[in-house]
């Protein structure tokens, strides 16, 4: 009955749908991009018909990064094997593109209606199916199981308000959870919020955005960056933020905390969402605050205090180049963004007081003494300040961060080891 009534939501929603992908669309054109695959209409081209297939879903940029590692694994192990690569967002997308190009296939994953669940997994056929971190559809769940598909949850955490959530309609939830052939947790944490909600054959590996190599090109743009700015000039980069982060930011900088900030101090600010760019930059407008563009490629002028990092798939870079870095997602209550890229990167780590998306990963950053929580805009102001003037802790930071990325890699390889021997042969 609750899949049912789930269904018929969903059954409501579907005229209305199109007409959301068309809106999306005006910001980020990529929606617009074979939207019949989200019903279950797949081009011809979509996927050759015959070899094994192997299907990763990572529904947006962060799940898309995460799986590199994985992805990579699959490659080494089973060559002959097309990847799949799914996604639900446009960035998703992107980065997939970006990163893999032509060594992996795309598409999006249909919408969780039955009809359009039947189409995806009739067309593509896989061997077994892999879900990214959190991302669970009944459907799909149930339509894999009828059909034999070993569907595996992997890097998978889950926040106590979420399964709180999950609990209270624990008549959909839990047969979705009990339909997994498996789930491999981040954090013993997650792993037994996950079992207690009906998953089974529950492992933990740790978390895969260890693992992830640095590419080379963040090197290159850190060094372009510095050049355009200034190699002595104090640098700190606001990364990842979210709607409202960049005001109150711009408020703490107007206000009596900058202060602390040496002089000279240039702020790099890169919205998470591309489709955010422009706001952001009508926001520095507004305010009459000078700012430059990261798509300009020119040099940024002294009197220019703020460059907008309004480019796609170069936040390694953006990090590299700072002196120092903050994650953005977590001056208000979304969770916070991959704090493990700066730190990986060896830049000093600062974050809000809400990073329940990453909280083990942050409670262990903090414990280890390779990042820092601040309560809110001013005091990430004032923090940034004292860090820029001690160029001494800011080095002991740096070895520290690298020391403990390095003692924390290995998931993949745990992963593989559980993952490998439930996956059907060849």
């Amino acid at each position: 009955m609750a899949l049912a009534l789930y269904t018929l939501l969903w059954w409501i929603a579907l005229p209305f749908l199109p007409l959301r992908l068309w809106w999306r669309s005006r910001r980020e054109p990529g929606y617009a991009f074979r939207i019949g695959e989200r019903f279950g209409h797949f081009a011809a081209d979509a996927l050759p018909p015959s070899g094994e297939v192997l299907w990763i879903h990572a529904v947006s940029l962060g799940e898309t990064r995460a799986a590199a590692p994985l992805i990579e694994q699959i490659r080494r192990e089973r060559p002959d094997a097309t990847i799949l690569l799914t996604h639900m967002t446009a960035t998703g997308r992107e980065t997939g593109r970006a990163l893999y190009g032509d060594g992996v296939r795309q598409a999006w994953l249909a919408y969780d209606v039955p009809f359009a669940v039947r189409a995806f997994l009739a067309r593509f056929r896989p061997r077994a199916g892999v879900l990214m971190e959190t991302e669970l559809w009944p459907n799909l769940a149930a339509e894999c199981r009828a059909r034999e598909i070993p569907l595996f949850l992997v890097n998978a955490r889950l926040s106590a308000a979420s399964a709180a959530g999950y609990a209270r309609i624990s008549a959909l939830s839990r047969p979705m959870l009990e339909s997994l052939s498996g789930v491999s947790a981040q954090s013993p944490a997650d792993a037994e919020r996950l079992a207690t909600l009906g998953a089974r054959d529950v492992d933990v590996s740790g978390n895969l955005k260890f693992d992830i190599t640095v590419p080379d090109t963040a090197s290159a743009l850190a060094r372009e960056l510095r050049q355009r700015i200034g190699e002595a000039r104090p640098l700190w980069v606001a990364g990842s933020t979210r709607e409202g982060e960049e005001a109150l930011i711009l408020d703490a900088l107007a206000g009596p905390s900058a202060r602390a900030l040496p002089r000279g101090t240039l702020t790099i600010i890169v919205p998470r969402h591309p489709q955010r760019f422009e706001a952001v930059a009508q926001l520095l407008r507004t305010r009459d605050v000078p700012f430059a563009l990261r798509s300009a490629n020119a040099p940024v002028p002294a009197n220019v205090g703020v460059l907008l990092g309004d480019s796609i798939g170069e936040m390694f870079g953006y990090y590299a180049a700072a002196d120092v870095a903050f994650v953005g997602g977590s001056l208000l209550p979304l969770g916070g963004q991959n704090l493990i890229e700066p730190i990986a990167v060896g830049v000093p780590t600062l974050f809000g007081p809400h990073t329940f998306n990453f909280a083990d990963a942050s409670e262990r950053a903090v414990d280890a003494g390779v990042a820092v929580r601040v309560a809110d805009a001013g005091a990430l102001i004032a923090k940034v300040g004292a860090l820029l003037g001690d160029v001494a802790a800011r080095a002991a930071m740096r070895e520290r961060a690298l020391a403990f990325c390095a003692a924390h890699r290995g998931a993949t390889d745990r992963l593989w080891t559980w993952l490998a021997p439930k996956l059907p042969p060849p």
